[in-house]
C-alpha cells in the first residue's frame, strides 16, 4: 500500500476529524556515482561483485581515498546510504595486507553491533578476519578467545571503558596493532552520554600511544548542523569531513496528525496515545509494516498493550504480530525482536529511540513518531528508517499536547525547513572529568603530558583526588590509590550511578530488566505500575543500596507516573546580561529533585484515579544553569493589569522547558527548571532553567546565549495556542509537581512581551 493510499484509508475512517494536517512530499534522489584514485584489491572487488556492488557512490568514494591517505574521516549522509562501506573497505584493504593489524569498531548499542556483525560475516573477505562482539553479553568464556584470535572487535563505549581499558596488560597486543577504530553513529554521543563517550576515547588514545601506536578514527553521522566540529570534541583531534551523499532514496512522505479538539474552551484533545495507537492498528491491519516511535518507555508499553485489546476480537494471527521493543529488555529478548522485525514476522513495533539508530529492521513501509523526539535530527533520523529499497515511504507525526508539538503542529515549516541541531558535549565537564581522571590513573599513572588530553583543569581536580584519598602524588605524577577497578563505578549513560535491576517475585526473582538510575525512582518507585510488553507488574520493593527492584505480575485497570517537585539554589554567578527590562544571569546552581508521590491513571481513557505520596529521599546535584529575574517595574505593573505574576512565570517556566529542545540538541528531560515568587538568593520572581546533570553539559549554557530568542519561542507557543486559560498544549506540564497551579496564561504573555520590549503598556486578554 502506497502512503497515498493509506492516507487516503485513514481519511475514510469512522471517526476521521480532519486530524491530517500538513504533507511534505520529498522527491526521490538518483545515485550519484564516484571513482577511487586507485583501484581495490581484486578479491575485495569480486566480493563487492557478488553482493551486487559494482560502483561506489560518490561519498564512499571520498571517504575511502581520504582513509587510504591515514586522515580521521568523518562521513555524513542519510540513512540507508551505505556508510559501512566507507569504512569497511579501507579497513579491510589494510587488514588484508597487514596481517598483524587490528581494528575495533564502537557502537552506540549492543543490538548495532550484532546487526553488523551479521553483516560482515556475510562478505567474503571479512571472514577471514574473524569478526566478533565483545560486550555484556558475550559469555565470559568466551571472551579470552575473542580478544586473541578476532582482527576485528565489535564492541560498544560502554565495555571499552568497563572492561578493555581498566584490563589493558590483557589487551596488550591487541592495542599495540590497532590500526583503525570506527565510532559509527556519532550524533548519538551528545550530551552527558557524548561527554563521558569523548573521555574514554581519549583513555583509549592514551592507552594506544602507551602501546605504541596511532590508529586512525572512521566516524559516521547523521545530520547535524556540527558535525566536523562535535567529532573533533569527540575525539581530541581534527578531522576529515565528507557530506556530499550520492546514494539513492525514495520519494517519501512525511505528514503531521494532531489530535482533535474535545473541548476547544479547555483546549483539551483527544489523547495522543489513543491516536498513535488507532494508527499503529491500522497500519497493522493494512500489512504497512511499521515502527511507531516513542520518547517514553511507559508510552510505549501502553500503546501494545491498547493495541493487543484492540485486535483481540477475531485478530489473534495479528496481535501476535505486534510487540514492544525498549532499553530494559534482557539480551535475548531484544535480539529475538530484531530477528522477528528483520525476517517480516513482526508487522509492526512500538520502540523507544533503542530502534532510531541503525539497525537493519529489513524493509518499512512507514513509521509513526509519538510526538517530537526532541531534535530535528532525530526526527529525520527516525523518519528515515522507512523505504530503505528506494520504495515510497511514509513517515507520520503524532503531535503530543504539550506547547512544543502544538507550536510544531501550527507552524509545520519549522519542522520542515529548520536546519538540524548542534550535538553539544563537554569533556571538560568536572563532575564527569573528575571520574574519568580516575580511571585513567588507575590504567596509567597520570603525568604533565596529559593535559593536553584532559584539559587544564587535570591537575587541580587530581589534586582535590588527592585530598580525598583516591590518588597519591609523586614526582609530578598521580598514582591510583585504590583497589578493584573504578569504571564499574562509573555509569557513562547518566551521571547518577550504577543502573537498578528489576526482578520477577512472581518467577523466583528472575532478572526481568533494568533501568538507569536517573530514573529508577520516576519508574520503579513503591506502588508503581512497570510496564513489560503489555503486562503489568506492581513494584513492591525498592532497595535503594542493592539498587534492585522487586515487582510482581498484577491485572489492575491502571497505569502510574510520578509526582515530582524541584527547587534551586544559586551557588556561583557567572556572567549576565539585560533581557529587554530583565536581567538573565548564567551560572552553577544546586539542584534538588524529589519524587514525592505518584498518580494512578485509569488504563484507555488516562482519567487520574487517586494520588499517593512517597517517602523517598530527594536528590541533589550542582548544575550549570540561567535565571531570569523579574523587575521591579513588571511587578508594579502587572497587578493593575490583573496579572498573577507567580502563575505567570510558572506558565513561562512550563512553556519554555517544552520549546528549549528547538535551540539545543537534547532531550526535553535534559533539562529542567522551576519558578519561585522570592528566592532568598535572589529576592526578586525568578525563573530557573538547568542542566539536568551534575556538572552541566552547555545545554542551559546554550539556552542562555539564546535567551531573547528562546522567550520569543515561548511566547509565540502560548500566544499561538487557541484555548483560553491554558492546557497541556501550551503552559500545562505533565510532570508540574504543583498539579499545574497556579497559572496564568494571558499574564506570561503579557510578562513575555514586556520582557521583550513589545507593547509593555497592553492589558492581558
Amino acid at each position: 500500500m502506497t502512503p497515498r493510499e493509506f492516507l487516503a484509508r485513514l481519511r475514510r475512517l469512522p471517526d476521521y476529524r480532519r486530524q491530517l494536517l500538513a504533507c511534505r512530499i520529498l522527491p526521490a534522489q538518483p545515485a550519484r556515482f564516484g571513482s577511487l584514485a586507485r583501484p581495490l584489491p581484486d578479491a575485495v572487488a569480486a566480493s563487492l561483485q557478488a553482493q551486487g556492488i559494482e560502483r561506489l557512490y560518490t561519498h564512499q568514494a571520498s571517504a575511502v581515498d581520504a582513509a587510504r591517505a591515514g586522515a580521521d574521516v568523518t562521513i555524513v549522509t542519510s540513512t540507508a546510504s551505505g556508510k559501512t562501506l566507507c569504512y569497511n573497505l579501507p579497513v579491510v584493504e589494510r587488514l588484508l595486507a597487514e596481517p598483524a593489524a587490528r581494528a575495533l569498531y564502537l557502537y552506540p548499542t549492543k543490538a548495532l553491533a550484532q546487526d553488523q556483525l551479521g553483516k560482515l560475516n556475510a562478505w567474503d573477505f571479512f571472514r577471514e578476519l574473524r569478526p566478533a562482539t565483545y560486550d555484556g553479553d558475550t559469555p565470559r568464556d568466551e571472551r579470552g578467545l575473542v580478544r586473541r584470535k578476532a582482527r576485528v572487535i565489535l564492541s560498544n563505549p560502554d565495555m571499552l571503558h568497563v572492561s578493555i581499558l581498566p584490563n589493558h596488560p590483557a589487551w596488550a597486543s591487541f592495542l599495540a596493532s590497532l590500526r583503525f577504530v570506527v565510532v559509527d553513529e556519532v550524533h548519538a554521543y551528545r550530551g552527558v552520554f557524548g561527554s563521558h563517550v569523548a573521555l574514554v576515547l581519549r583513555r583509549l588514545q592514551r592507552l594506544c600511544e602507551h602501546y605504541g601506536s596511532r590508529p586512525q578514527f572512521l566516524c559516521t553521522s547523521a545530520t547535524i548542523a556540527n558535525p566536523q566540529a562535535h567529532v573533533e570534541r569527540l575525539l581530541g583531534r581534527p578531522t576529515h569531513l565528507v557530506a556530499e551523499d550520492g546514494a539513492p532514496r525514495g520519494e517519501r512522505w512525511f505528514a503531521l496528525w494532531n489530535p482533535p479538539l474535545l473541548d476547544a474552551k479547555t483546549g483539551e484533545r483527544r489523547s495522543a496515545i489513543t491516536e498513535a495507537t488507532q494508527l499503529f492498528v491500522e497500519m497493522a491491519k493494512a500489512g504497512v509494516r511499521n515502527i511507531t516511535f516513542t520518547r517514553a518507555r511507559v508510552v510505549a508499553e501502553l500503546i501494545l498493550r491498547y493495541a493487543q485489546a484492540s485486535l483481540r476480537a477475531g485478530d489473534e494471527p495479528l496481535r501476535e504480530r505486534i510487540a514492544a521493543y525498549r532499553a530494559g529488555y534482557r539480551a535475548e529478548q531484544r535480539r529475538q525482536l530484531e530477528q522477528r522485525l528483520f525476517h517480516g514476522d513482526l508487522v509492526g513495533v512500538v520502540a523507544t529511540n533503542a530502534l532510531e539508530l541503525g539497525v537493519d529492521v529489513g524493509g518499512l513501509d512507514a513509521v509513526v513518531l509519538v510526538g517530537f523526539p526532541g531534535t530535528i535530527a532525530s526526527t529525520w533520523q527516525q523518519a528515515g528508517r522507512a523505504g530503505r529499497s528506494q520504495r515510497p515511504a511514509l513517515a507520520l507525526m503524532v503531535a503530543l499536547d504539550n506547547p512544543l508539538d502544538q507550536f510544531l503542529a501550527r507552524n509545520p515549516h519549522y519542522l520542515f525547513e529548520q536546519p538540524p541541531e548542534q550535538a553539544t558535549i563537554d569533556p571538560g565537564n568536572p563532575y564527569i572529568l573528575l571520574r574519568h581522571l580516575v580511571c585513567a590513573a588507575m590504567e596509567k599513572p597520570l603525568g604533565p603530558e596529559d593535559q593536553a588530553r584532559f584539559g587544564p583543569l587535570l591537575a587541580r581536580i587530581a589534586d582535590a583526588l588527592v585530598e580525598a584519598g583516591e590518588l597519591r602524588s609523586l614526582d609530578s605524577r598521580y598514582y591510583w590509590s585504590g583497589t578493584g577497578y573504578p569504571a564499574r563505578d562509573v555509569d557513562i549513560r547518566s551521571a547518577g550511578g550504577a543502573p537498578y535491576s528489576i526482578f520477577n517475585c512472581g518467577e523466583g526473582d528472575r532478572l526481568l530488566g533494568t533501568v538507569d538510575a536517573e530514573t529508577a525512582f520516576r519508574v520503579v518507585y513503591p506502588g508503581a505500575i512497570y510496564l513489560h510488553q503489555g503486562d503489568s507488574y506492581a513494584v513492591e520493593r525498592l532497595d535503594l543500596e542493592a539498587r534492585a527492584a522487586y515487582v510482581r505480575p498484577v491485572n489492575v485497570p491502571y497505569y502510574t507516573t510520578p509526582r515530582v517537585q524541584s527547587s534551586v539554589t544559586v551557588e556561583e554567578e557567572r556572567e549576565s546580561h539585560a533581557v529587554g527590562g530583565a536581567q538573565v544571569a548564567f551560572g552553577e546552581v544546586t539542584a534538588t529533585t524529589h519524587v514525592i508521590g505518584y498518580r494512578k491513571h485509569r488504563l484507555f481513557s488516562e482519567e487520574v484515579l487517586e494520588q499517593a505520596d512517597l517517602d523517598l529521599p530527594p536528590r541533589s546535584y550542582r548544575t550549570e544553569g540561567l535565571w531570569l529575574t523579574v523587575p521591579v517595574e513588571a511587578q508594579v505593573a502587572a497587578a493593575p493589569q490583573g496579572v498573577d505574576l507567580l502563575g505567570a512565570i510558572h506558565a513561562i517556566e512550563h512553556a519554555a522547558l517544552a520549546v528549549a529542545p528547538l535551540f539545543a540538541m537534547c532531550d526535553r528531560w535534559d533539562l529542567d527548571g522551576t519558578s519561585h515568587p522570592n528566592p532568598p538568593d535572589l529576592g526578586l520572581p525568578t525563573i530557573f532553567l538547568h542542566d539536568a546533570y551534575p556538572g552541566g553539559v552547555g545545554i542551559a549554557d546554550r539556552c542562555y546565549r539564546e535567551i531573547e530568542a528562546l522567550l520569543a519561542r515561548t511566547r509565540e507557543a502560548i500566544e499561538g495556542c487557541e484555548c483560553e486559560a491554558g492546557c497541556p498544549g501550551c503552559i500545562h506540564s505533565p510532570t508540574c509537581g504543583s498539579m499545574n497551579e497556579p497559572l496564568d496564561k494571558a499574564g506570561a504573555v503579557w510578562l513575555l512581551q514586556r520582557l521583550l520590549g513589545m507593547g509593555q503598556s497592553e492589558t492581558p486578554a
